[in-house]
């Protein structure tokens, strides 16, 4: 009886192992090869075709910090090219006209150089027949800190309207 148990429990074993066996053939192994498939198509869609995804992923990270030193190192330039914009003289207005009866040629004028801010100055030549005189007035916000002549203010006025326009005087 003890060869009967005996076969029985090695009958029963083999009958589990092969059960197991077809359990495999039938079951697992077709599963593995699905998701062996589906990650090769995963690496394959994240690498770009070559290559493994962790590869592609750490190509990623390691463009990704590049892109962001770069923004950082614009950020710092376009600080500093609009806080020199912000001082350039690009706004200017010219007016030539005939200071004295007589004189002719409109070879007196105000030339107005101003920056965004409408700060800067406004220069003026005065031409007569015997000399010429200039003088330089300081501008604020669009307005002279001193008296000022009428071609003064016009000039000032170009200034400000060819800074509106984006435009050269």
């Amino acid at each position: 009886m003890q060869f009967a148990a005996f076969y029985a429990a090695g009958g029963a074993f083999i009958g589990a192992l092969l059960a197991l066996v077809i359990y495999h053939a039938a079951v697992v192994r077709p599963a593995l090869a699905r998701a062996r498939t589906l990650l090769e198509l995963h690496d394959t869609l994240l690498s770009g075709g070559s290559g493994s995804a962790a590869d592609r992923l750490g190509a990623l990270e390691e463009a990704q910090s590049a892109a962001t030193a770069a923004r950082g190192s614009l950020e710092g330039r376009i600080g500093e090219l609009e806080s020199f914009a912000a001082a350039d003289l690009s706004q200017a207005g010219f007016v030539r006209y005939d200071a004295f009866a007589g004189t002719g040629a409109g070879l007196s004028y105000a030339l107005a150089l101003l920056n965004r801010q409408g700060d800067g100055v406004v220069i003026t030549s005065i031409y007569s027949r015997d000399d010429s005189r200039t003088f330089g007035k300081p501008v604020a916000r669009y307005k002279p800190t001193v008296q000022a002549s009428e071609e003064e203010l016009e000039a000032i006025e170009r200034a400000r309207s060819n800074g509106a326009q984006g435009g050269a005087p």
